[in-house]
């Protein structure tokens, strides 16, 4: 895991040192181990390294091949490096360290842009191949690492934060208008190539592109996903069968994802996910004794003072069954301000919600004890975990003739989400009211249109988890700490895909493989729980009560008044009425003021947290 930045010039000048040392400290925090630079004519790239694997010089970046002919700054794990060094050895491929960077070097040189299909893992890299004097740039299948590219100057920039790109005196000068407003309307960010500071793009998951004879190529996919369309039968043989198959399919991710040369631990939010993930560490801990994890296995955890938003009891039952060395960190509205700076200086972007600050204090706790830590991202995406999903599921079956399965689905639905179904309407009235607080012309963005894989398809790559994979990697790197997730390892993500509706959704019932895949191995009060947290905070608690003051002064401030987003006269009085009382809470408010404090540290070069 680390950071990288780089520069191509088109026009024929050499690469700016200066610009790239500059670049790099920028990123500092995503590699506090060490740096390295390589400027070579138009060519010039930086390395900010976090060393987890093969922690020896050697593994230094950037890294070249013996005859120089291929150059690489890389940041990311592949998890299958060893086989894939075992295979290109047999090939005739020479190896020099011990890293899973040089290996990407020789599966280049031994199948092109093809290696990124043999690749397991996660990654972001530029690639210098000096023979066709072109950069290959790509980024893992599900984005799980960043890379953002500009073009400046006569030259290609990229990145793995945008703050770096804007150390280039002409980046990042004004903010995307639509892409804000986009995100202001429906909450929505990461969901395209685009970025909310004009010019600044990023390559989408899957895909990569190609810098050379001064244009870039691309970007294009080179992977995808297809989620099965029917319903599925009901054979509980084979429902079991297919159930044991994807635990053998997890529970091999998690053990190639513990591979490390520095100490592990696991994020546990006392939910299905995150559990199961701890469980089965746990059993590899007794049966294979992986030396990243140790004797004892460390977790994670966010609790609150208030039940309603607090997990404690679930992750103490985990705990208490698996004998882990559990940690705790209790985050509160005033350390939440207190942080806020650095948490929007991490992030680069506005965020949507305040239950990214329950994340960001785990992995700064986290931080203390170990240098990775395994996470339950993606799981919700893949296998229809949030509750929104399921009026998407009978809609569908409706749709393609399934009557009776649309009709056990919503009585399922009833059965379990009753108060689910209540506050969704409420929520979906008082959203489309408050859109109107938004001036101008947003993206129509339409989570939940299409039948349910259609859905989950679009909230995979684009509508809800590359925003959260761009939560994850900011607020892990934040405190150089790298963060991995089994649940979108290919093979799992393939293998769930494969799956008819009925084993994501079955009556009512979510996550409906997962569960029978643990039967046995995580306990039923957690197997078996309805309800869907996650690190959350208390939102709507702080926002009427600690944060009010300091919302209404950022709503009253002159610079909020001068932007061209939103009604400020109806923001402050749609406020006031949720304040006291006559309208119910919606993440508008949290997005308005946040994209604020947004603007004036980035645009105004202002302290976020001052009224101006």
């Amino acid at each position: 895991m680390c950071g990288i930045a780089g520069q191509l010039a088109l026009d024929g000048r050499e690469a700016d040192p200066a610009l790239l040392r500059a670049m790099a400290e920028r990123i500092r925090h995503r590699g506090p181990d060490g740096e390295g630079f390589h400027v070579q004519g138009p060519l010039g790239l930086a390395h900010r390294r976090l060393a987890i694997i093969d922690l020896s010089e050697a593994a230094a970046q950037p890294m070249a091949t013996e005859d120089g002919a291929l150059r690489i700054v890389y940041n990311g794990e592949i998890y299958n490096y060893l086989e894939l060094r075992e295979e290109l050895t047999r090939l005739g491929n020479r190896f020099r360290t011990a890293s899973d960077t040089e290996v990407i070097l020789h599966a280049y040189r031994a199948w092109g842009t093809g290696c990124l299909t043999r690749l397991r893992g996660m990654w972001a890299f530029a690639l210098w191949d000096a023979e066709r004097e072109q950069l290959f740039c790509a980024r893992d299948r599900f984005g799980i690492k960043p890379f953002y590219y500009t073009l400046a100057g006569g030259s290609f920039l990229f990145a793995s934060e945008m703050k770096a790109l804007r150390a280039h005196p002409g980046v990042g000068l004004r903010p995307d208008d639509r892409t804000i407003l986009t995100f202001l309307a429906w909450g929505v960010s990461d969901h395209s190539a685009r970025t909310m500071v004009d010019g600044i793009f990023q390559i989408p998951p899957a895909h990569s592109l190609v810098v050379k004879k001064g244009r870039v190529e691309g970007p294009v996919r080179y992977w995808d996903l297809a989620l099965r369309e029917d319903p599925g039968r009901d054979s509980r043989d084979e429902d079991r069968a297919a159930a044991r198959e994807f635990l053998k399919v997890l529970r091999d991710a998690v053990r190639i994802h513990l591979r490390s040369d520095v100490p592990v631990g696991t994020c546990l939010s006392g939910g299905i996910d995150s559990s199961t993930l701890t469980v089965l560490i746990n059993d590899l801990v007794r049966e294979e004794h992986p030396a990243s994890v140790g004797d004892r296995q460390k977790t994670f955890s966010a609790g609150f003072s208030d039940p309603r938003f607090d997990e404690s009891a679930y992750a103490d039952l985990v705990a208490a069954r698996t004998g882990v060395d559990a940690h705790r960190v209790v985050p509160d509205a005033e350390g939440f301000w207190q942080d806020l700076p650095g948490l929007l200086d991490a992030q680069d972007e506005p965020f949507a919600s305040l239950s990214i600050y329950a994340q960001y204090r785990v992995m700064r706790l986290a931080a203390t004890q170990v240098k990775v830590v395994l996470d339950g991202q993606g799981a919700d995406e893949q296998l229809a975990g949030y509750l929104g999903y399921q009026w998407s599921h009978v809609r569908g079956l409706l749709a393609s003739g399934h009557l009776l399965t649309a009709l056990r689905e919503a009585a399922g639905i009833l059965r379990y989400h009753r108060g689910f179904v209540r506050d969704s309407i409420t929520q979906l009235r008082v959203r489309r009211r408050r859109r109107a607080l938004i001036r101008g012309t947003p993206e129509e963005i339409l989570r939940y249109r299409g039948s349910l894989p259609r859905v989950l398809y679009r909230e995979i790559f684009s509508t809800n988890l590359p925003a959260l994979l761009h939560w994850e990697d900011r607020n892990a790197m934040a405190f150089s700490i790298e963060s991995r997730v089994p649940f979108l390892d290919h093979r799992v993500a393939e293998n769930l895909a494969a799956q008819p509706l009925n084993r994501r959704i079955h009556g009512g019932v979510t996550k409906w493989i997962l569960r029978e895949a643990i039967r046995g191995i995580v306990p039923d009060e957690i197997r078996c729980r309805m309800d869907k947290m996650g690190f959350v905070t208390p939102e709507e608690v702080w926002m009427k009560e600690a944060l009010a003051p300091r919302i209404l002064e950022i709503f009253s401030s002159p610079s909020f008044n001068s932007r061209p987003y939103w009604d400020t006269e109806a923001v402050r009085a749609e406020y006031r009425r949720y304040l006291e009382g006559q309208t119910p809470y919606s993440p508008e408010f949290w997005r308005i003021a946040c994209t604020e404090l947004w603007l004036r540290a980035v645009f105004d070069r202002a302290d976020p947290g001052t009224a101006r």
